[in-house]
């Protein structure tokens, strides 16, 4: 894995990445990822009406029947590419403590194995933190060990593995105590 030493920030998206953004869900649908197909059809459309609906999914507006409030946040590099992204949830509902818990996270297909994830999670856990939050649930599926590694670097103890209600996978969770969590690595 490569350092991340760069100058990353974390940020809410915006339309000056539109371009990238796209990029980047491309890249996620040759992949075969299903989930970005959803959100990579709203974006290409119509992008000013998908930032208006990550903003509404924010404020808890117009939610479908069963969602909470929810964060979206781009690890963006050099003020120009997006190279991860997460969703935080400050509040959890019935399938959040199971399927998704408070933060949600991916790295762009061309950008794995470099340390992104690993700063992605550790920064969504600091605005959990600014937030109020105290304790943070973070799912993976259990053979997902990539992810596992990533929540474990960044405090997570694992609390157990349950049958996914929705697939029947096995789903590992993991808890993060806030306040033992440093911003440095």
């Amino acid at each position: 894995m490569t350092t991340v030493q760069e100058d990353l920030k974390l940020m809410r998206p915006c339309p000056e990445l539109r371009d990238d953004f796209l990029a980047m869900c491309i890249e996620y649908v040759r992949q075969g990822n299903t989930w970005e197909r959803g959100i990579f059809g709203e974006a290409q459309r119509d992008f000013a009406r998908y930032l208006r609906r990550v903003d509404e999914i924010a404020d808890g507006v117009n939610l479908p029947p069963g969602w909470v409030p929810q964060y979206t946040y781009w690890l963006v590099r050099s003020g120009r590419q997006i190279v991860a992204v997460s969703h935080f949830r400050p509040n959890l509902h019935e399938r959040g403590l199971y399927e998704e818990g408070h933060i949600g996270y991916g790295t762009r297909p061309s950008q794995r194995g470099k340390g992104y994830a690993t700063m992605l999670c550790r920064l969504t856990l600091l605005k959990a933190r600014e937030l109020g939050l105290r304790r943070v649930l973070i799912t993976c599926d259990a053979d997902n060990t990539a992810s596992a590694r990533v929540i474990e670097r960044n405090g997570g103890q694992l609390e157990n593995r349950v049958p996914s209600r929705e697939t029947g996978k096995l789903k590992s969770r993991y808890w993060v105590e806030l306040d033992e969590l440093s911003p440095d690595f």
